[in-house]
């Protein structure tokens, strides 16, 4: 019993860093809480006389289950590039020289583009990345969980990390685009400039029941007088907030140089949920 105590205890201790470690392995919050449970069943049965690092011998244990999930997911050729990430996203990606520091937060600022690169490596290159990048695992740690001596594993990291690093240049350039885009919806509509408005808009844009784009921008054209621009789960996007609680969040499907697609959500569960940051006129950012 006091074994078993202890056990519980050290899980405990170290579940939300386990599940943030497997979410960001597996790209699914449900598959991450399916592996943090299954770890959990392998180390309740599990002697720990010879444990003595009980926060490296738990994410060894997770980290071998997200394997065999990931493993057995392209086994399955399953296609999982659409999972998007549903935590706030924190790291900044670094414009100049990278250091330790700035490869462990890359993984986060990347966003979308960082799920869609993932799920294009192999698993032994994902798990090498993301512990060692993310969670800061030594590369002697990491070898024996994906079978590799350190230095393959590093060199599984380092493959990895070049992909990465391409995919966050194409996910900002896409974001800059796209918030430009948007910004620029956003001051049309509470100008109530519809030439500006159709021009912004493509031809066949929809929203909801309204159809083409002269019918959506003379919905729009004075009426994002309250509405800012904001980054929604890292995306541009437009929140309209009432006594600083946001109400209502519209996001914007763009092709090219040209609005396609306006969703508007005022469902307060879902919105719960969004990561949101809105950007003044600065340009800077508040929660």
């Amino acid at each position: 019993m006091v074994e078993q105590d202890w056990v519980g205890e050290r899980f405990a201790e170290h579940q939300d860093r386990l599940h943030a470690m497997a979410y960001r392995m597996l790209g699914s919050p449900g598959e991450a809480e399916d592996a943090v449970q299954e770890a959990w069943l392998r180390v309740s049965r599990a002697g720990t006389g010879q444990v003595e690092n009980p926060g490296g011998w738990l994410t060894t244990i997770v980290a071998r289950v997200c394997l065999n999930m990931l493993e057995a997911r392209r086994n399955r050729r399953e296609d999982s590039a659409g999972a998007l990430p549903d935590e706030p996203q924190t790291g900044i990606r670094p414009t100049g020289p990278s250091g330790p520091e700035d490869e462990a937060l890359m993984a986060d600022s990347v966003g979308v583009a960082l799920m869609v690169v993932l799920d294009a490596l192999t698993p032994a290159e994902r798990l090498a990345f993301v512990l060692h990048d993310v969670f800061a695992v030594s590369f002697a740690e990491i070898g024996p969980i994906i079978d590799r001596s350190p230095a393959a594993a590093r060199q599984l990291a380092s493959r990895a990390r070049r992909r990465v690093q391409g995919a966050a240049g194409a996910s900002d350039a896409a974001r800059s685009a796209k918030r430009e885009i948007v910004e620029a919806f956003l001051a049309a509509s509470r100008d109530g400039d519809f030439a500006a408005l159709v021009e912004l808009l493509d031809p066949d844009a929809v929203v909801g029941d309204l159809r083409g784009g002269e019918e959506v921008a003379a919905f729009f054209a004075g009426r994002a007088q309250a509405a800012r621009l904001a980054l929604v789960d890292g995306v541009p996007a437009a929140v309209w907030s009432h006594l600083g609680r946001p109400k209502a969040v519209m996001t914007f499907t763009v092709d090219g140089d040209r609005v396609t697609r306006i969703d508007v959500d005022t469902d307060p569960d879902r919105i719960r949920d969004l990561d949101i940051v809105v950007l003044p006129a600065d340009g800077g950012e508040r929660r």
